[in-house]
């Protein structure tokens, strides 16, 4: 693995990069939706100020999330804690980078669903990018012992292991990015379809399936993860991904509930 990139005295994390690589990637989903649904034109500059922001603001939340996840820890030394760079999670970054994403959709006049939607598949791309950071520098993201041929040992990784393990960023990056892929078809069809029983889809639709296959994916994935057990034998991040599918399942419902009749 390859956790810095050397250049002359410079380092480079690579998950950093990774990072910084899914958030370009999520722009350019990002203002293509907005285009499509003829929001904000590719000049507009809304897609920047909808990807800097909440991405500004996600950093800090998944760095908080991550530190109370371990509050002795962090409180034995808060400082050293929050000045590393390592330590961030998916969940406290959604969490915060929704809520900046809400404000700024609230404070441009936008519908907030609409543009929930059109944020979703964006997100699914930049956390695909931001797992192949996790395999690249070996942070400790990976799964258990396995005899499969494609397991892989994280021998220079952050989190060393000589062992052959699952490659678990790998199969979440495959995940988001066929989620994106689905979440984008979602998109495209809410717009210029209605449902078989001639209700016309309202927003939030492409929202709810994110929740709903982002959570799925994350709880399956924890079973061959090797976070430690906490909540009714399940990790932090299963609990998270439980509720996530539950919020998703709960808001998919509503809006078939609350369709408009077709005009």
């Amino acid at each position: 693995m390859i956790p810095f990139l050397h250049i002359g005295w410079l380092s480079i994390p690579t998950y950093g990069l990774m990072v910084a690589m899914g958030m370009l990637a999520a722009f350019f989903v990002l203002r293509a939706d907005l285009a499509r649904r003829g929001i904000a034109t590719d000049d507009s500059g809304f897609a920047e100020k909808f990807i800097a922001y909440p991405c500004l603001v996600g950093l800090i939340g998944s760095k908080i999330y991550n530190e109370l996840e371990t509050p002795r820890e962090f409180f034995a030394d808060p400082w050293r804690h929050l000045l590393s760079q390592y330590g961030f999670t998916w969940y406290g970054g959604l969490l915060a980078g929704a809520a900046a994403y809400i404000w700024l959709a609230r404070r441009e006049r936008l519908p907030i669903l609409t543009m929930i939607d059109a944020g979703s598949p964006a997100a699914a791309v930049g956390y695909g990018f931001g797992r192949i950071g996790c395999l690249l520098s070996g942070d400790g993201d990976y799964g258990i012992p396995t005899s499969l041929p494609w397991g892989m040992s994280f021998p220079n990784g952050l989190v060393p292991t000589t062992t052959r393990v699952h490659p678990t960023p790998i199969y979440e990056f495959i995940a988001s990015f066929f989620i994106a892929w689905l979440l984008w078809r979602l998109g495209g069809r809410a717009q210029i379809r209605k449902s078989p029983d001639g209700r016309q889809n309202r927003p939030g639709s492409v929202f709810a399936a994110f929740l709903i296959l982002t959570g799925l994916a994350r709880f399956l994935v924890e079973f061959i993860r090797i976070n430690p057990k906490s909540l009714f034998g399940l990790t932090n991040a299963q609990l998270a991904g439980l509720f996530s599918l539950l919020l998703g399942l709960i808001l998919w419902i509503w809006i078939r509930r609350a369709a408009l009749p077709a005009s």
